[in-house]
């Protein structure tokens, strides 16, 4: 039922004249002259109309929700497209890794992988966070599409501890 904010209700009145109450949503009389039929179906057309809002919300966010996956699904692969394409793993001779997101070069005879425990050159940084001297890092990925200049890294870290 479409609304319609000037209807009244219609019901004669006790003077025989149509009753000039205002009704608005669901209902088909006003409260004094909606039979109790007519209070079941007003009931029953405002709980209809709700379940059928709120369905329709639901399908709606549901929708946006499994656009919004397969976007972000699209742009995980256009990124790791883009990456591949970029992704250098051999830098002067020397190989390229990164640990923590940056990029480093290896100078070791034995290559590095992802996971291995590495002693990263001191900078401002890790100074101020973790004192003088090298600090330990793990390998995230091999090679790096960083282009600008590259820290060597200072050898492999210890298999257990800090490095010293």
């Amino acid at each position: 039922m479409a609304h319609q904010p000037d209807r009244t209700c219609g019901r004669p009145t006790r003077s025989g004249n149509p009753c000039k109450i205002r009704i608005s949503g669901s209902d088909v009389a006003c409260g004094t002259h909606a039979t109790e039929q007519d209070k079941v179906v007003a009931e029953a057309h405002r709980r209809g109309w709700s379940e059928g809002y709120e369905s329709g919300s639901e399908s709606s966010a549901s929708f946006s929700k499994s656009r919004i996956e397969r976007l972000e699904q699209r742009v995980k692969e256009l990124e790791e497209q883009l990456d591949s394409t970029r992704r250098v793993y051999e830098v002067n001779g020397c190989q390229v890794v990164e640990v923590g997101g940056y990029g480093y070069r290896w100078r070791g005879s034995d290559p590095l992988e992802v996971g291995d425990r590495v002693l990263l050159p001191e900078n401002y940084v890790s100074r101020l966070k973790n004192g003088p001297g090298p600090t330990v890092g793990v390998v995230n990925k091999l090679g790096t599409t960083y282009r600008g200049s590259l820290s060597d890294i200072v050898g492999r870290a210890p298999a257990t501890g800090e490095a010293s």
